[in-house]
């Protein structure tokens, strides 16, 4: 189980591929259909297992096609089959459920599916999958979906994956996304709106579409020019950052922005999602346009093992901030290492990078020093292994599971030096560590 949300998530059975086919409504907000989820029992027999799901109308649940007994509270299906599944069986269950999603309530505030003013949009990090489908709530879980959305014509329905089909009958329409990639349930999103799409283009090749890696935009037509100018150089970035991480892990990346303010922009399985308010004709959020997509390596295709190393996404999103700024013209890594090393001098020095804890685990100071840790990395290792460091990591792991141990495991290979004490400081401690500097 997640150290931080014990109750989320059954480590009893693994999830290899999940089939979503959902009718929403906007109007009502009203959302129904049926989930089916194929599965593998673990290495005890399953007499009984358990999703996470929201409260929705439960209609009927199968499993290996035959009704199956059920109980549903405070966010839990506990399912019994009615016969006993063996030990590394592979099956199927099928939840057919309706009701008016809403998010889920946590101290981060509503997480999941969010009614918008006129649509819908999902953000679900870290627990917010429920809201609108049965899963097995756990990040390690990773899976391929299929998700099917009807939804009024007028609507743009966007998911992260390759649109199959796209299938107009009277006045609604079905559009069938494919994720093909191992998907953690929080990273499974979905933006209902009246967007218009935009191809994204490398301005060095014309009209071209980017090189490899189809890059498409949904927003609201008046956003069009802002959008233009701020997300101009996201090309730009998608090339360093297959440079110096690797090969982009999905086979597309789209970009939202939903005709409403976000607090913050969050990414999801080849998508990510940002707010009018990121939008200003001076790309003056452009930070955040690399940290979202260099999610897509770490977090997405990398993804934690629970929650306390959520420093692990944050930390190469942050310092991917710090890299885009160094290569496109601007500060250095080492001069945002300096300042972000004076803001955390000025803090409390109560955190715990490695462990946060779940109170802290959003906390501002996390991201701050993990992009610092990566930079003491960058400074021990030296350039050359560093980078080659990060380059392996993103292969080694490519869709797999990852923990703070296996970083440090995996760093220790491009030295000959021990990196024992500076990661320990770094890493477990509280008080913050000197400056890290290039020898």
């Amino acid at each position: 189980m997640d150290t931080y949300f014990p109750g989320h998530g059954d480590a009893r059975y693994r999830v290899h591929r999940y089939e979503l086919a959902l009718d929403y409504r906007p109007g009502p907000n009203r959302l129904g259909g049926t989930a089916r989820l194929s599965a593998v029992a673990g290495t005890e027999p399953l007499r009984e297992f358990a999703l996470d799901l929201a409260e929705f109308r439960i209609g009927r649940i199968l499993v290996d096609g035959r009704p199956a007994h059920y109980t549903h509270r405070a966010g839990k299906l506990r399912i019994r089959p009615a016969k006993a599944l063996a030990a590394g069986a592979a099956f199927t269950v099928e939840v057919h459920y309706t009701g008016n999603p809403k998010p889920v309530r946590s101290q981060w505030g509503g997480l999941g599916w969010e009614e918008l003013t006129d649509g819908a949009l999902v953000a679900s990090q870290p627990v917010g999958a429920p809201s609108w489908y049965p899963c097995n709530d756990r990040p390690a879980d990773k899976a391929s979906y299929q998700i099917s959305i009807t939804t009024p014509s007028p609507y743009t329905v966007i998911v992260g994956g390759r649109l199959l089909t796209r299938t107009t009958r009277a006045s609604s329409t079905t559009w069938v996304y494919e994720q093909a990639a191992p998907t953690s349930s929080y990273l499974v999103t979905v933006s209902i709106g009246a967007y218009e799409t935009l191809r994204v283009t490398d301005p060095a090749a014309g009209a071209e579409p980017l090189r490899r890696v189809p890059q498409t935009a949904y927003l609201p037509t008046p956003l069009m020019p802002r959008f233009t100018h701020d997300f101009g150089r996201q090309p730009q970035m998608m090339h360093l950052f297959e440079e110096l991480f690797g090969p982009y892990p999905f086979g597309e990346y789209a970009v939202v922005v939903a005709d409403e303010e976000l607090d913050v922009p969050f990414e999801a399985q080849g998508v990510s999602t940002f707010g009018t308010n990121h939008l200003d004709g001076v790309r003056g959020s452009e930070r955040l346009v690399a940290h979202e997509l260099a999610h897509q390596w770490f977090g997405n295709s990398v993804t934690i093992a629970d929650w306390r190393h959520i420093w692990l996404n944050e930390g190469f999103a942050k310092y991917a901030e710090w890299l885009w700024a160094e290569r496109s013209g601007g500060r250095t890594a080492a001069q945002h290492a300096a300042t972000a090393h004076a803001k955390l001098a000025a803090l409390p020095q109560d955190l715990r990078l490695a462990d946060p804890g779940k109170k802290l685990m959003f906390d501002d100071r996390l991201y701050e020093r993990g992009g610092l840790t990566v930079h003491a990395l960058r400074c021990a290792l030296g350039q050359e292994a560093f980078f080659r460091m990060v380059k392996d990591w993103t292969a080694i792991h490519r869709h797999g599971v990852v923990s703070t141990a296996d970083l440090v495991a995996h760093a220790g290979r491009y030295t000959d030096r021990r990196l024992d004490t500076l990661l320990n400081a770094w890493l477990w401690q509280g008080p913050l560590p000197p400056l890290p500097v290039a020898t």
